[in-house]
């Protein structure tokens, strides 16, 4: 091998080696989920070789220029793999890293914002900075619970302050309920609005405790019209299925579940016989079936509480992804709001989008559901919006409850 031949060989080698211990050795700065502290020091070693065999690559090339028997077109096309590679990991270090956080902080407030997928945020970032970034993305609730008394059931009169009041109040006499179509930073959102909150109850899925089951498969067996998805869930391990709801379940006066609630937003999420949306902090279900709820889920953050809307800093820490919430007006008219994601789960909306519309529409009560893939909204037993997957599937999951009207 001429020795024009085996330094540009050893160029391609040592650029490749050099931007790929480069890659590992910064995360490993940045984070020891993904890279320990002796892959990164060994990282570091491959990374001082690599660019000594630099240095020795251009100084063979430097010295003999020229041999007609290396094929220029191959050396062209490597060349060029070579320099997409060198520039793409450079471009990934500088989106993780760089000045410009966007992308920083919609990743963590994303993947913390989930129960299973928190690695992919820690796999690059430190506690210190996902703390940090956490601590300018939350939403500041406040300690009330809400006052059902506000809730009046007065029928506004038959003028509108804005469109969005038009767009609620104006609706045949004999609508259950009217569906509101709009987009949220580009992506289609559901505003359901139900005019007879007596309609609307909690449901389960028969397998509770096993699995969850699809939200059509749950309205078309529970004979209801119009469903969403509706509180948390846990489940051991990365396979859930939706077979347990966080917290506290109530349905029709029978508690499903009553188990602790730990989050720190957030909390029970019902529907009072007097037909009240309210939203209790800090209570277990004895508590909640004393102060009348028949209907309840477990969620969070509390948007809206008592016209009050929560402080919201950043994105709300729960960054940007499809969304669930529901919220009552003062006239007693249910909100049930669904928002999509893009085909790459990386838009949707903002805890301070779920707020701003909710406020947007008259709620004095509103709290965040479940959202991701979960967040579905079923007229008529059919899936009328579009949840997207963790595999980019256009499909939803098991869940263990939903919120659903029946006529």
């Amino acid at each position: 091998m001429n020795a024009l031949k085996k330094g540009i060989i050893l160029l391609w080698i040592s650029i490749f080696v050099i931007f790929t211990s480069l890659v590992f050795f910064v995360i490993g700065c940045n984070s020891s989920y993904l890279v320990t502290d002796i892959f990164k020091r060994i990282s570091l070693t491959f990374l001082i070789l690599a660019v000594l065999l630099l240095i020795y690559s251009i100084f063979l090339i430097i010295r003999y220029r020229f041999s007609r028997r290396f094929k220029k077109v191959k050396m062209i096309i490597i060349s060029v793999i070579v320099s997409i590679y060198a520039i793409g990991c450079s471009s990934f270090l500088f989106i993780l890293y760089g000045p410009n956080d966007t992308f920083r902080t919609w990743l963590i407030t994303t993947a913390m914002a989930t129960m299973n997928h928190q690695h992919y945020c820690k796999w690059f970032y430190s506690d210190d900075t996902i703390n940090a970034v956490l601590g300018q993305n939350y939403v500041a609730e406040g300690t009330d619970s809400t006052d059902p008394s506000l809730i009046t059931f007065d029928k506004e009169p038959v003028t509108y302050s804005n469109e969005y009041e038009r767009e609620i109040l104006e609706h045949d006499e004999d609508d259950l309920y009217k569906i509101i179509r709009f987009e949220v930073n580009g992506c289609d959102a559901y505003l359901a609005a139900i005019y007879d909150p007596s309609k609307i109850s909690v449901g389960v899925s028969k397998w509770l405790g096993r699995s969850g089951q699809y939200i059509y498969d749950m309205a078309k067996e529970q004979d209801a019209i119009l469903a969403i998805n509706g509180g948390g869930f846990f489940d051991p391990g990365y396979n859930s299925n939706g077979a347990n709801p966080l917290g506290i379940t109530i349905s029709n006066g029978e508690v499903i579940t009553d188990d602790a609630y730990s989050s720190n937003n957030g909390g029970v999420i019902g529907l009072t016989w007097d037909n009240q949306l309210v939203l209790l902090r800090n209570v277990n279900a004895h508590d909640a079936l004393n102060r009348g709820v028949r209907d309840a889920v477990t969620m969070g953050p509390f948007l809206i509480v008592n016209g009050k809307t929560a402080d919201i800093k950043g994105n709300g820490g729960w960054g940007y992804a499809a969304r669930t919430a529901i919220g009552q007006r003062k006239d007693g008219i249910v909100l049930m709001l669904v928002v999509d994601s893009n085909e790459f789960r990386t838009k949707g909306a903002s805890m301070r989008d779920l707020a701003d519309i909710m406020e947007r529409y008259g709620a004095i009560n509103a709290a965040n559901l479940d959202g991701g893939t979960s967040s579905a909204i079923v007229e008529h037993g059919k899936l009328i919006n579009d949840p997207i997957d963790s595999a980019l599937r256009h499909k939803t999951r098991g869940i263990p409850t939903i919120f659903k009207v029946v006529a």
